[in-house]
């Protein structure tokens, strides 16, 4: 539930990884740039935490999955923010602009406000290119977990639009549950939040995947 404060020193290896084995000045530059940016909604990647391993990716994801477009019978609505990415966004939820260091969007529910969406967003080398950098999808959400005090009860990964993307699931000890979703494009590692009770989340369960399935950060 933080934005990013440090980025990550070396990439352990997350589920799709399609990255092509980079020459040493690319890992290194790749290193310098993960090295700068880090902590992911209330998990903290930690250098310490994930370590970089271009080498260990294997496989290209290619099959394309379409992005949401389902408003789910009025529940969802579009918003298009003018920094260059869309969403589709809980219709009637109080929305917030960005507050430093926490969040650059946020939305929270009118009635119960324990329910919210967080987008954060923190610039990297034009090096960085995929969120595979980390590596295999369930390493870095077994890893994600471990730092939360939760249950992976998910890893998963697809690409829309060309867009590589990481959503986790996690059933955390302190009766929260999250959905985490991560990716890089134009310069940006990306993270999606939402979050609720954990007594809440299968009220929540489709409305939150449509949200997660609806980002693009790009209006293109």
């Amino acid at each position: 539930m933080g934005r990013f404060i440090n980025l990550l020193l070396a990439a352990a290896p997350l589920t799709v990884s399609g990255f092509s084995v980079p020459n040493d000045s690319q890992v290194v530059s790749r290193r310098e740039s993960f090295a700068k940016a880090a902590s992911v909604i209330g998990g903290t990647i930690a250098a310490s935490g994930l370590v970089m391993n271009p080498s260990a990716a294997s496989a290209t994801v290619t099959d394309e999955t379409p992005i949401v477009t389902t408003r789910m019978g009025g529940l969802l609505e579009k918003y298009q923010d003018s920094r260059g990415w869309k969403i589709l966004a809980p219709s009637g939820w109080n929305s917030f602009d960005g507050e430093v260091g926490a969040y650059d969007k946020k939305w929270q529910d009118l009635v119960d406000p324990f329910d919210n969406i967080k987008l954060s967003s923190t610039p990297v080398k034009s090096t960085t290119t995929s969120i595979d950098i980390l590596g295999p999808v369930e390493d870095v959400g077994a890893s994600l977990a471990a730092k939360r005090d939760a249950k992976l009860i998910a890893a998963e990964e697809r690409q829309t639009d060309g867009v590589l993307f990481y959503t986790f699931d996690f059933a955390i000890n302190d009766g929260t549950h999250q959905l985490l979703l991560l990716c890089v494009n134009k310069g940006k590692i990306w993270s999606l939040d939402a979050s609720t009770r954990e007594k809440r989340y299968p009220k929540r369960k489709e409305l939150y995947y449509n949200i997660l399935g609806s980002f693009m950060p790009k209006l293109s």
